[in-house]
């Protein structure tokens, strides 16, 4: 799409793998402006999210996006021989925020997670602590439990997750067979099972569900109109479990974006969402 930022490619190097974020130049504007650092959805290429992260500028904030590990630029490829799930996942969200140190310091710093990104990135704050980041914006993300699906639609999410979680592990990986692109083993059986349970599974010994209820860090919340992954309801369920934390809880609706949306579509229609999170980067408590 013309009128995109461009960026510069990096990579950080973490227990084997190789990921890959994209830096782009800093805003118009006086020096030292918030930075905000997306995590895509499951499958979804960094570079998918350049029209968003351009509106994200032009609304004067400083972006980096991440490719989650085994997608896009990001290593290794998902095969038999990885073991990584959501734990692996979650840690990579903190060798980033590392390596971009000494870039954050003195800033305002947000996370921004979409679909399994905002999963990620949760519980990144969960599990690893909050002390690095300001605040956490969740887009288009929710906990797919079937129970949460408006009608009869759970009816059918709960085989078809648990079916995807069956090849994965008959396999040994996803091989993205219309969903989700190529996936490890253990990707696919955490977001399995939180399809079934409606919970967090317990990742590196760790209540992972008890320490989300424990994060205190400030919520922008946005479910998105005609989102046929994660539908509104799967982000009530998800916000429901942030009894500490002050959530900001919006949806995104067609006449708000001008355009039709879905899980996928607000990332290109997204300038008003973009200046909503500025606004919230912007009401952050100050360090």
């Amino acid at each position: 799409m013309s009128g995109n930022a461009e960026y510069t490619q990096e990579f950080v190097d973490v227990d084997g793998a190789r990921l890959g974020i994209q830096v782009y130049p800093e805003p118009d504007g006086p020096p030292g402006a918030p930075v905000v650092v997306i995590w895509p959805a499951m499958g979804v290429r960094a570079r998918y999210y350049r029209p968003f992260a351009t509106a994200l500028r032009a609304a004067g904030l400083t972006v980096v996006v991440a490719d989650l590990r085994g997608t896009g630029a990001s290593t290794p490829p998902p095969s038999r021989a990885c073991r990584y799930g959501y734990a692996e996942l979650a840690g990579d969200v903190g060798a980033v925020l590392a390596a971009l140190k000494p870039r954050l310091d003195g800033r305002p710093r947000l996370l921004l997670g979409h679909s399994l990104g905002g999963q990620v990135a949760l519980l990144h704050l969960a599990l690893h602590g909050a002390d690095a980041v300001d605040g956490l914006a969740l887009l288009a993300v929710g906990v797919p439990y079937w129970r949460s699906y408006p009608g009869a639609r759970g009816y059918g999410v709960l085989p078809y997750t648990q079916g995807i979680a069956a090849v994965a592990g008959a396999l040994g990986v996803w091989p993205g067979w219309g969903f989700g692109g190529r996936q490890a083993h253990g990707v696919i059986r955490d977001w399995a099972y939180t399809a079934r349970t409606g919970r967090f599974p317990t990742l590196d010994g760790v209540d992972a569900e008890a320490a989300v209820g424990r994060l205190a860090t400030p919520v922008l919340a946005v479910s998105v109109d005609d989102d046929q992954y994660t539908p509104h309801g799967t982000l009530d369920h998800l916000c429901a479990k942030l009894t500490a934390a002050p959530v900001t809880r919006d949806r995104y609706t067609v006449a708000e974006a001008g355009a039709p949306l879905d899980h996928f579509a607000w990332v290109r229609a997204g300038v008003p969402l973009a200046r909503r999170v500025a606004d919230f980067a912007a009401g952050l408590p100050r360090r």
